[in-house]
């Protein structure tokens, strides 16, 4: 963090001088103390994010492919006749332990086309979907296994 703090006061500055080089580390290392002290911020919390990225990397590319794969999907579904379109609404509870996984799931769903996440209380959602064959295995998704693994480390 002390690096990021560092790094964007030099892009807000413009110039790399030895002036500014140094007036930076002192008001990054300020800032720094100030986010410790009274932000609940810790080296060992940034640490614990730092081994989290690979993972959050790996949700993020999957998050974007279901996407892509439910765009089109959906776009096949639209133009295409024979197909009647059943909308249906699904209930299921997910084994996410925290609020953020929780609502890392259902931004997911609601992102991918096709879904949207209704509510969502406590560890039950409720999540329209566009046709039946998107309700199948909501609570077993590949969204569900990613947040798992995020949420243990």
């Amino acid at each position: 963090m002390y690096l990021l703090y560092f790094a964007l006061w030099i892009i807000f500055n413009g110039a790399v001088t030895r002036e500014i080089c140094l007036f930076g580390i002192v008001i990054a290392a300020a800032v720094f103390w100030f986010t410790c002290k009274f932000m609940d911020y810790s080296i060992q919390k940034e640490i614990r994010i730092m081994k989290r990225i690979p993972k959050l990397l790996r949700y993020v590319c999957v998050l974007v492919m279901e996407i892509v794969k439910a765009n089109f999907a959906v776009i096949h579904m639209i133009l295409s006749e024979k197909e009647e379109i059943e909308p249906v609404l699904v209930r299921f509870r997910s084994d996410m332990k925290t609020p953020v996984g929780r609502a890392f799931l259902a931004n997911a769903i609601t992102l991918t086309p096709g879904t949207i996440t209704v509510t969502l209380e406590g560890s039950e959602y409720l999540v329209h979907c566009l046709d039946e064959e998107y309700a199948s295995g909501m609570d077993a998704s590949v969204f569900v296994e990613l947040l798992g693994e995020l949420e243990q480390n």
